[in-house]
């Protein structure tokens, strides 16, 4: 993968934190800089880890299915993508109304494990992509882990600023989704014509 392909999909895992954490500031209402910190280092934290878990599993036996690593990859990103895109259509009235505290670390620490499952699907494609080493999945990770601190942040302040009724309109989720779906496109096409 490209540089510019590991940011873009950075942007599109970040997108389930950046939703989420619109609807954290929706509800605190006010900046509180220690809650949102925490949480942004969180969904940053797990954003990075479960990739690696991820690879870390696959690369052991991802040269026995050499032949359709592609179709693999290509699975997974369209599936994920295909899900974000499928959940930017509900109705999200409820995400908006929903009543959780995003300063308790229990609360902070279950999203970012339900925002970061797709990561570690990510992180197996990484392996049947052929990242290779520690060396070749660092530079991932901390990718995928900076966007997501950096845009649940801005997520928070936007909640706070905006309210609902525009971060409604914005269909983060559905970018997102698009974003993935073209990458699996991207690496399907890459494999299946230009190899």
């Amino acid at each position: 993968m490209t540089g510019l392909e590991i940011w873009l999909l950075a942007i599109g895992l970040a997108m389930d934190c950046f939703a989420v954490s619109i609807a954290s500031g929706i509800i605190l209402k006010r900046t509180q800089w220690k809650p949102m910190l925490v949480m942004a280092f969180a969904f940053g934290l797990f954003q990075a880890v479960m990739p690696f878990i991820g690879w870390m599993f696959a690369k052991n036996f991802s040269h026995f299915i050499e032949s359709i690593d592609h179709w693999i990859a290509f699975a997974i990103l369209a599936f994920l993508g295909g899900r974000m895109i499928w959940e930017s259509f509900k109705e999200e009235e409820e995400e908006c109304c929903q009543l959780f505290n995003p300063a308790s670390l229990k609360v902070v620490l279950t999203m970012a494990i339900a925002t970061s499952i797709d990561a570690l699907a990510v992180g197996i494609s990484f392996a049947f992509l052929g990242v290779q080493g520690y060396n070749g999945i660092l530079s991932p990770i901390l990718i995928i882990g900076f966007v997501s601190f950096v845009l649940s942040l801005i997520g928070l302040i936007f909640g706070i600023q905006c309210g609902c009724g525009l971060a409604r309109k914005l269909k983060a989720e559905l970018w997102g989704g698009i974003i993935l779906v073209i990458i699996g496109i991207k690496i399907l096409i890459e494999h299946l014509f230009f190899q």
